[in-house]
């Protein structure tokens, strides 16, 4: 196989890929924006889709006990290993087309490029279609990929309920007719000693290929995350025009100074060179009780940082707490921070990496590498002890809303790069 080879060959698929983003688009956007909804009609539509393109490539395809697509090219039958590479079909309430399913379709015209470019593999290809990736359905991580790597927790299936209706998470996946006692029992889809390696490619969520003017970046790892959900502060209510400052418990002034005091050690993080982002969100006083003519006495909210570094995330809770606790003594208030939910930093694979920058360096295609601020897939696979990479895609509108974008020519670059790294992957296997 020869790059020129596999670059015609990707260039014949292109055009299943666009008619597959067109398709799925249409049919599964809702009130002008994308729904594809866990364990329900819209994701099934896209799985569904896709699985019949599969076909009409020659691929076999089975669905897995969360009904995760494997889009299989076994050329050399069960007793080696596989590379995989793939991405998520659903989406959030209202997205847009390419979170996701923009990996699934590079998977898809990756492997059917390889086969047809006369790729001699020395190991199984695997292109995935998982499900259920998207938190803000359930609350709940990754549910496809967590399930088929025996990661997922067998009491999320009652405990997690979605958002808009107050089901269960096990409620949707039984109505889709699915078994829920091997995810009980966590029997496992993916062996992780099988697995030669994960390759995802991803739309980018935020602005660093646009600033930069690339259209293909290359992931270092995926941020851990601090998470502290519903934080509370106390102080006292009074009337607004009778209580002198000094006298005052303001919530509204606690927690202000609160953010702002972590603005500036976020600004101080930043500059020692540590890889640091934190969000106040959340923040609301009580309806009930506020008043333009109120002191407010209380103040919810929550607050998030993530970063590649654990360290720096024991400094970040660190100094929440002891900031708390300073103004809470200074302003008369009382600070309940929840105990906070937390998730490691995840390293891409090193070998991957430096695999993805010189297939884009051989391509001639202009690429940095960044951080990913998002979870994503790749990350359980990594977790479970696949050696796993990502690439990202160019998206100059954000991700989680209906205007995310993709060009069909940024597409291709990095579908071209994937293709050539899953090549190397394959060929080289131990």
């Amino acid at each position: 196989m020869t790059p020129a080879t596999l670059e015609s060959s990707v260039d014949q698929l292109l055009p299943v890929a666009a008619g597959l983003f067109d398709e799925i688009g249409r049919r599964t956007t809702r009130d002008g924006a994308i729904c594809r909804e866990p364990f329900g009609p819209g994701e099934q539509i896209a799985a569904d889709l896709v699985s019949n393109a599969a076909r009409d490539l020659d691929f076999d395809v089975a669905a897995d006990l969360a009904g995760n697509l494997h889009i299989k090219w076994d050329a050399l039958g069960n007793d080696v290993q596989t590379c995989m590479t793939g991405s998520h079909l659903d989406s959030v309430p209202r997205g847009g087309n390419f979170d996701g399913l923009a990996g699934v379709l590079a998977g898809l015209i990756a492997v059917a490029a390889l086969r047809q470019a006369g790729l001699k593999p020395c190991v199984n290809l695997t292109a995935l279609a998982l499900r259920g990736e998207e938190n803000a359905w359930f609350a709940c991580n990754h549910i496809g990929s967590r399930i088929a790597l025996g990661l997922f927790e067998p009491r999320l299936l009652e405990e997690a309920k979605r958002y808009d209706t107050g089901l269960s998470l096990g409620h949707y996946m039984r109505d889709a007719g699915f078994d829920l006692q091997p995810i009980r029992m966590r029997v496992r889809s993916i062996t992780p000693a099988r697995v030669r390696s994960f390759l995802e490619l991803h739309i980018e969520q935020g602005p660093a290929l646009v600033n930069a003017g690339l259209g293909v970046g290359v992931v270092s790892g995926i941020r851990g995350t601090l998470r502290h959900r519903s934080c509370e502060c106390h102080g006292a209510y009074g009337h607004a025009g009778t209580v002198p400052r000094h006298l005052r418990h303001d919530a509204v002034a606690a927690v202000a100074d609160l953010i702002v005091g972590m603005d500036r050690y976020w600004v101080q993080s930043e500059t020692s060179g540590e890889d640091l982002v934190m969000t106040f969100g959340q923040v609301a006083t009580n309806p009930e009780s506020h008043a333009v003519t109120v002191i407010p006495g209380e103040v919810s909210f929550s607050f998030e940082a993530r970063s590649h570094s654990r360290r720096t995330l024991d400094q970040a809770e660190k100094t929440l707490q002891d900031s708390a606790a300073a103004i809470g003594e200074k302003r008369g208030v009382t600070f309940l921070l929840n105990p906070p939910s937390r998730s490691d930093p995840v390293p891409m694979d090193a070998t991957l990496r430096a695999e993805l920058i010189k297939t884009a360096e051989d391509l001639g295609v202009p690429t940095i590498e960044l951080a990913s601020g998002a979870g994503h897939d790749a990350a359980d696979f990594a977790e479970a002890g696949i050696r796993s990479g990502m690439i990202f895609v160019r998206n100059p509108n954000g991700s989680h809303n209906p205007e995310e974008a993709m060009s069909m020519e940024d597409f291709r670059t990095a579908v071209l790069i994937m293709a050539s790294a899953l090549a190397t992957e394959a060929t080289t296997a131990d």
